[in-house]
């Protein structure tokens, strides 16, 4: 292992309940006066999206509202996003809601600039140096979810609507300008939606961890990241009003994104083919397949899961880890198998071979080709450990 690497730490954060009553400060210290505020159609119907629009309004804020997102966003999502970016002169993107949200507002910001195609600045190799830097609109990110920290991250997730195909589209310009994240605004999740929004954190930061990469950094904030989740993430399917419990989990999401810039593995390099063929919920794909995956990396990670089931009070082994995760799995309501989610073997064939092209399997600590992810999706399938 080389002991080298080129970091990167995100955005600025106003963390904290209320700090929502800041978004025309943050809008106007971003350098917008004309923000398109994007968000997804359920996020946009929410009174707490009418009580945010209506502090830039106050403010003397011009906006508009666009919402046209499906919940996993396509590339047709982001043309016509930027097509009313382009109509309405603005200067800037509020992305308010979820990861879909988040990671639309993100592209609609960045391709609004563009004359080349979206898949031309896939997140390979040096393709994010084909962009025009100078014409990316800045955006203010509001988080309405515990999950994917989209909000400070660098990149934003959207499917060939033709292949459907999950493609990572990255600029270091993407990075949002500031972040909201008020803990308040993630008050209203349902219980399966705060389940699958956590172990979306709790997915990154373990992929993070588990990444053969030099970058203690991460690691040290993975873990971290990992304790919030495990001591609070349960708390908050019970009991959605338990401000504390939700303020923990917006940080998580906030460190699983920030650590993740260290590695992906085969979680998502699995959860993203069955996201785009099955339209699944993103997170809870990632919890269903993360114990599957940890097992098979067992050999590679055995003793950084040891270091971390201490850091987590547990007992300082893999087995107790791998109880751990299975019982917090059951408690929130997270399936065992992907039956739970819908998903059969019917597209294994797609699935198996969409798998090893992710951009993430290349972070797992086993190589990740078509074998292994057949034989974590039939066991994922099966339930077998």
């Amino acid at each position: 292992m080389q002991l080298r690497g080129n970091w990167n730490y995100p955005t600025a954060v106003r963390f904290g309940a209320k700090r929502i009553v800041e978004l025309p400060d943050a809008v106007r210290a971003a350098g917008m006066s004309n923000p398109l505020v994007v968000t997804d159609p359920t996020v946009a119907a929410l009174p707490m999206t009418g009580a945010a629009t209506a502090l830039l309004e106050a403010s003397g804020i011009p906006f508009k509202l666009f919402s046209d997102i499906r919940p996993n966003p396509i590339d047709t999502n982001i043309t016509v996003g930027v097509a009313a970016f382009k109509a309405g002169r603005h200067d800037g993107v509020v992305a308010f809601g979820g990861g879909s949200a988040l990671d639309a507002g993100k592209l609609i910001a960045f391709m609004a600039g563009q004359a080349r195609p979206i898949w031309d600045f896939e997140d390979l190799g040096d393709w994010w140096t084909r962009a025009n830097a100078e014409t990316i609109a800045p955006v203010v990110a509001v988080p309405t979810t515990a999950g994917t920290g989209s909000e400070v991250g660098r990149a934003g997730v959207v499917t060939n609507h033709v292949t459907h195909t999950k493609k990572i589209i990255f600029h270091p310009g993407m990075m949002p300008k500031a972040a909201i994240c008020d803990p308040e605004l993630t008050m209203g999740m349902p219980p399966a939606i705060t389940a699958g929004t956590g172990m979306d954190a709790f997915s990154h930061c373990l992929e993070a961890y588990c990444g053969d990469f030099y970058h203690p950094l991460a690691d040290g904030i993975a873990i971290e990241g990992m304790r919030l989740v495990k001591e609070n993430l349960a708390l908050a399917v019970e009991d959605g009003s338990n401000l504390e419990a939700r303020a923990h989990m917006m940080s998580a999401a906030l460190m699983g994104a920030t650590a993740f810039q260290k590695a992906l593995g085969g979680i998502h390099a699995l959860s993203h083919p069955v996201g785009s063929l099955h339209d699944t919920h993103h997170g809870m794909t990632n919890a269903v397949f993360a114990p599957y995956v940890l097992m098979f990396n067992r050999r590679a990670v055995e003793g950084k899961i040891k270091r971390l089931a201490a850091y987590l009070g547990l007992k300082p082994s893999f087995r107790a880890f791998m109880d751990w995760l299975l019982a917090l799995r059951a408690e929130i309501g997270v399936p065992h198998t992907l039956a739970g989610l819908n998903v059969g073997e019917e597209k294994i064939e797609q699935i198996v071979e969409m798998a090893p092209k992710d951009p993430t399997a290349g972070g797992n600590p086993v190589p990740f080709d078509r074998r292994a992810a057949r034989t974590v999706f039939k066991r994922a399938l099966e339930g077998r450990l």
